[in-house]
Order: structure tokens, then sequence, then C-alpha cells
């Protein structure tokens, strides 16, 4: 039995240790779209009590780069901006990233940050766009 493409995801976010100390998980990986989440602790906050600004760019970026990996393979972030919009409160962050257009080399995502309320709801605190480039294999360009 082959491994599936979460599955993969799961072994690839294990293997970084800043996603591993701040908790993350990836929760969808499939062509073209994935999904992280993380529980917010007490040690994600700054001083207002809303999820760090820092934070919700990491679920922002590290989505965004799986989006693209899943249409492109081995990849890195080109670039990347976010639009904070309200401020992350509740008990749970998830980012859902998606391409919006590829080619060879990069390819163009989008993703949505939402805070999870305690009773499940969720509203958008930020929204990300980044250009996600595919690493050369060694002997390519």
């Amino acid at each position: 039995m082959s491994e599936t493409m979460l599955e993969f995801g799961r072994k690839v976010l294990a293997a970084q240790p800043f996603s591993v100390l701040l908790g993350a998980e990836l929760t969808l990986f499939e062509e073209g779209r994935a999904e992280l989440a993380l529980d917010l602790r007490p040690e994600h906050l700054q001083q207002h009590g809303f999820a760090h600004g820092g934070l919700v760019s990491y679920l922002a970026d590290n989505a965004l780069t799986y989006a693209g990996g899943s249409v492109l393979g081995n990849v890195l972030t080109l670039e990347f901006k976010i639009n904070y919009l309200r401020p992350a409160t509740g008990k749970r962050l998830i980012a859902r990233a998606r391409v919006t257009g590829s080619g060879k080399s990069q390819a163009v995502c989008n993703c949505d940050v939402f805070a999870v309320a305690e009773d499940g709801s969720e509203k958008l605190c930020a929204a990300a766009q980044g250009t996600i480039w595919k690493v050369a294999e060694r002997g390519e360009g």
C-alpha cells in the first residue's frame, strides 16, 4: 500500500522542528489544497491576549507552501504577503490554502486563516497570497 499525500505531508511537518514546537498539524493535503491547524496555547498570545501575528503568518506561509508543493513537489516560499483582518482569538487557528495557478517551477497560492471560537464558529482573521518555487533537484538548472 502506498503512502497517501496526507501521510507524506505529516512526515514532512514532523521533520520541521519549529512546526513541532508550535504544535501545528496538517489536517488536509491533496492536489491543489492544504490545511494546517493548531490549538492556541498561552505562549502563542501577545500582550492583548490575541494570537501573535507571527503565529498567524507562520500558518499562512506553511499552508501556502504545502498547497504549492502539492502540485510542484519539493518547494520553498519565494514570497508572500498577508493582510490581518481582525485579531485572532479563540481555541484554534486553521489555515486553508489553495493553488490559484501554477506552471513548471512556480505556483501562486492563496490562504485564509480562521480563528475558531469555543462554540466551533469560525471567523476569518487573515488573508494571504504567495508565490511558491520548485526547488531544483541536483543536476537541474
